[in-house]
């Protein structure tokens, strides 16, 4: 299994925005997150694509605490997450983070996973 990551920082007109590239190739297949950060006024956004899995987890949480207090999660362009990212997704929301753009099936797993934990 090999991990790489790169950055890149990108002034804007709003303010900053940096991208994240992290990519996994493991027996062949390879699983990638993207994640872009823009900063505009008082709000950071941070955009995702790919794959959000449990190994992202300390990079992203640590996006989160870069961008301040109020932060945007943009699932737009994420197209597969495991049980840890919903959980962690879940626990975003619980602490104020903005999760928006969520794509059908994440929105309602998250929902089954918080019913669940209710029971």
């Amino acid at each position: 299994m090999r991990w790489s990551a790169s950055k890149l920082l990108i002034p804007g007109l709003l303010g900053l925005a940096s991208a994240l590239h992290f990519s996994r190739v493991d027996a062949g297949s390879e699983m990638t997150l993207r994640m872009e950060r823009s900063s505009v006024r008082r709000s950071t956004r941070i955009r995702l694509s790919g794959e959000l899995r449990n190994e992202h987890l300390d990079d992203l949480r640590a996006e989160i605490e870069r961008g301040g207090r109020q932060v945007i999660l943009d699932l737009d362009e994420l197209s597969l997450v495991d049980i840890d990212a919903v959980r962690f997704l879940i626990a975003c929301t619980a602490q104020g983070v903005k999760v928006v753009n969520r794509s059908r099936y994440i929105r309602e797993w998250m929902s089954r996973e918080r019913k669940q934990k209710k029971d």
